[in-house]
């Protein structure tokens, strides 16, 4: 019912109420004098300004109340009011004043109720306006309810886009971080081989197939490098996503490295999973170094741990033979000091006094 009425036009509704007032100021006329007559017409027409002054209307419809006992058009005007206004002081002032000019005695009759009557009047009177007051305050209240309950569906919203957007970006992070460390570390290995296969090949085609395969494998890892720095610049610092290795793939990733490692220290460390997956992330970032950078050379992986902290030292030796131009993104020590930040420990990095590089990741020992 109340949605067929707000979906009639205005002008309807402003017709329908004018004509109802005009209806009860006919019922209860009981006087042609001029007096009466105008201020029934006014307070009928004064509704017709009750939205956009509905003050002004409470007020022209008062002497229609005194004069003609007028009923319908003093409720409606008190209702406007109450539906637009917050000014509690105001609406008494206006109920209070419609009241005594319900219950008061026409000036126009010459005869004069008893006071005692006027008193119930008013009583009556009282009741009668309060309740459009109280209506008009009810939809008031209403009304601001909806539009809080709106506003907060908003702000809800925004907080779903921006969570959202937030496990996006760190998805991209976290993808960029895996792809550097497991697709190029792949891919840097076969460029490597292929280089290797290209210098000592004995027949054209072979080297030709080398160069093809390492020419290919360059350019991999340069779309590799754009899509890492792409992936970045939109994601932030995350926690890893399983399934990830621990210290117990650290001997098949030394296996397959191609190059003579060394592995000292307690593969069974108990520490938490983050922490051994930062720590093989570290080995496998350093031994990827070694195979661009130090081709020919020895490293040393030292697993360590002091009660305290836990951590992991990845030295090499100077290279034997010169590198290849390999390109490099520069985001393999940047990832691993995002690891280490992350879990609230260090990462230092650096050549060493003979030629050779030098990296370790220092981890405090907490329970995960």
């Amino acid at each position: 019912m109340r949605a067929r009425l707000s979906r009639l036009p205005s002008w309807v509704v402003e017709v329908a109420l004018i004509a109802v007032s005009a209806l009860d100021i006919w019922v209860d006329l009981w006087s042609d004098h001029p007096a009466a007559v105008a201020s029934g017409a006014v307070a009928c027409a004064a509704l017709a300004l009750r939205r956009r002054f509905p003050l002004l209307v409470v007020l022209l419809t008062v002497p229609a109340a005194l004069l003609e006992a007028a009923l319908v058009a003093p409720c409606i005007a008190l209702y406007t009011l109450a539906e637009r206004s917050r000014d509690r002081r105001l609406l008494a002032i206006c109920v209070v004043l419609a009241s005594i000019a319900s219950a008061a005695p026409s000036p126009l009759k010459d005869d004069d109720a008893p006071f005692g009557d006027s008193v119930i009047f008013f009583v009556y009177a009282l009741a009668t306006v309060v309740l459009p007051v109280l209506l008009g305050q009810l939809v008031q209240t209403r009304r601001e309810l909806s539009g809080r309950l709106e506003e907060i569906e908003e702000v809800k919203e925004h907080e779903r886009v921006l969570h959202a957007q937030a496990i996006l970006a760190q998805e991209r992070a976290q993808l960029a971080r895996e792809m550097h460390d497991v697709v190029s570390h792949q891919v840097s290995l076969i460029a490597v081989q292929a280089g290797a296969m290209q210098v000592s090949a004995a027949d054209d085609d072979t080297r030709e197939a080398a160069r093809t395969i390492r020419s290919l494998s360059v350019g991999t890892l340069d779309e590799l490098r754009t899509m890492v720095t792409l992936l970045r610049a939109s994601g932030d610092d995350i926690t890893q996503l399983t399934p990830q290795p621990t210290l117990a793939d650290l001997c098949t990733l030394i296996a397959n490295s191609g190059i003579d490692v060394y592995l000292t220290g307690d593969l069974g460390l108990a520490v938490g999973t983050p922490r051994q997956r930062a720590i093989y992330r570290t080995v496998q970032e350093a031994l990827t170094n070694v195979r661009k950078h130090a081709p020919g050379a020895t490293a040393t992986v030292d697993l360590w741990h002091d009660g305290k902290h836990v951590g992991v030292t990845v030295v090499n030796g100077p290279p034997t033979r010169p590198s290849l131009p390999l390109p490099g993104a520069h985001q393999g020590l940047i990832g691993l000091q995002e690891r280490a930040d992350l879990l609230g420990g260090t990462l230092e990095s650096g050549p060493t006094e003979d030629g050779g590089f030098r990296v370790r990741m220092r981890l405090p020992i907490d329970v995960d």
